[in-house]
C-alpha cells in the first residue's frame, strides 16, 4: 500500500487569465505579482484578485493565478456555482468550449466573458517518473481512497503526466471537505 501513496491537495476558486484579459482588468502592460509559488513548478499564486460576477451573485476577492494563459479561465466549487447562479460543466483544465461566462470586475475595468466557467475534474500532476512508478499512462482514469472518519473513494481521477509536473492529486474544496481531507495529506491510488 505505501508505495501507492501520494499527497492531495484542495485547489479553491481561482482564475488563470489571458495577457489581454490581464491589461483591461489592472492596465496596459500590468505584470502580476507573486503572493506564493505553488506546488507545480513555474505556476504561482498571484497578490492580485478580482470580483466574479454572475446573473445571481459575485464571489469577491478570487485569486488569480500565474503565469498568464492563452485563454482566461474560471475554476470554481458547485457551491460555488450556486452564488453565481450558473452551472458549469466539470471538465479538464483546459476544455472550456461552451461553457458558461461571466463578468470579471478588476481594479482597472472589466471583463465580459462568453464561456470560460468550470468545475475542474479531479486530477493527477505526476512526473514521468512518477507515472512509471505507478505504472500508469497520461490521461488514464484511475480511483483514488482516502482514509478518516469519512474515508472516500474517488472515481475517474484524471492522470496528467509531464516532464516538468510535481506528484499531487488535486480535487476542489467541496470534494476535499467532504471526504474529510486537508492538505498534504496522503491517499492512495487504486488501479480498476
Amino acid at each position: 500500500m505505501a508505495n501507492n501513496m501520494l499527497p492531495v491537495a484542495m485547489s479553491n476558486r481561482h482564475l488563470h487569465l489571458s495577457e489581454e484579459d490581464i491589461n483591461v482588468l489592472f492596465g496596459k502592460g500590468y505584470q502580476l505579482t507573486t503572493f506564493k509559488d505553488l506546488s507545480q513548478p513555474g505556476q504561482y499564486a498571484t497578490n492580485e484578485k478580482v470580483d466574479v460576477v454572475g446573473p445571481k451573485g459575485t464571489l469577491k476577492g478570487v485569486r488569480v493565478l500565474g503565469p498568464a494563459r492563452k485563454q482566461t479561465q474560471i475554476e470554481i466549487s458547485l457551491t460555488d456555482s450556486f452564488v453565481l447562479g450558473i452551472k458549469p460543466p466539470v471538465r479538464d483544465s483546459g476544455d472550456l468550449a461552451g461553457s458558461p461566462g461571466v463578468k470579471i470586475v478588476g481594479p482597472n475595468g472589466e471583463v465580459e466573458l462568453s464561456e470560460g466557467v468550470i468545475i475542474a475534474s479531479r486530477h493527477i500532476h505526476m512526473h514521468t517518473d512518477d507515472a512509471a512508478k505507478f505504472n500508469v499512462i497520461d490521461k488514464e482514469k484511475v480511483s483514488i481512497r482516502t482514509s478518516g472518519d469519512r474515508a472516500v473513494v474517488f472515481e475517474n481521477v484524471l492522470v496528467r503526466v509531464h516532464p516538468t509536473y510535481a506528484l499531487e492529486m488535486h480535487v476542489d474544496m467541496d470534494e476535499g471537505n467532504g471526504a474529510g481531507i486537508k492538505n498534504g495529506d496522503m491517499v492512495e491510488l487504486v488501479k480498476a
